[in-house]
């Protein structure tokens, strides 16, 4: 019998898909930091041999870019999804979507804020990173252009002051806390865009 079989994952036999060792992996990335992770350990956390690992993943590295994938796709998509309205429209769902993927995603997206360009494929996600900050820092400044925010703050700052905000959610929320996604998502609107709303 393989390592790796079909029937669900039980003590003493684990059986996992590759989703499932992925999700263990970012939580072991997430506790340990990917690079004190070594295969051994991640294998042994699992309850496979290296063997059975590699079955699923080719390497360490193929199990961070495909969990960074998970983040970085899901908040590209956000912005994909804008839409044609104004600017202040495409901004507010840009944050809107950027929370409603952190939640979703929490995992994966709390392993995206720790990578620290490391790697190629660390490296790479952060360049990503930094092209979605761009894409939103140009809605703001779309948004102060036609006053519907404010134009007295630097909209590269602003845009960092409101992911700080939205990422700053990956230290606090709980899935089974009291609120969910959706008011979750409305709450930061509420906040940040009020705060940036011309008077």
């Amino acid at each position: 019998m393989s390592d790796v079989d079909q029937t669900p994952a039980r003590r003493g036999r684990p059986g996992y898909d590759r989703d499932q060792i992925l999700e263990i992996a970012v939580q072991v990335f997430i506790e340990q930091g990917y690079d004190a992770t070594s295969v051994a350990s991640l294998a042994m956390r699992l309850g496979l041999s290296k063997s059975a690992l590699y079955h699923h993943f080719a390497s360490k590295e193929e199990v961070l870019e495909v969990a960074l994938e998970e983040a970085l796709g899901g908040l590209e998509g956000v912005l994909e999804d804008a839409g044609e309205g104004s600017a202040r429209d495409r901004l507010e769902h840009a944050l809107h979507g950027a929370v409603l993927v952190l939640v979703d995603k929490l995992p994966y997206v709390t392993l995206l804020l720790r990578v620290r360009g490391n790697s190629d494929v660390e490296r790479a996600a952060l360049d990503r990173r930094r092209a979605f900050d761009r894409q939103v820092t140009a809605l703001v400044r779309a948004a102060q252009t036609e006053g519907s925010v404010r134009s007295d703050v630097d909209p590269s700052v602003a845009t960092r002051l409101l992911f700080g905000m939205v990422n700053s959610i990956v230290e606090w929320y709980r899935p089974s806390g009291p609120e969910g996604a959706q008011e979750l998502a409305r709450d930061v609107l509420a906040v940040a865009l009020h705060g940036l709303a011309e008077s």
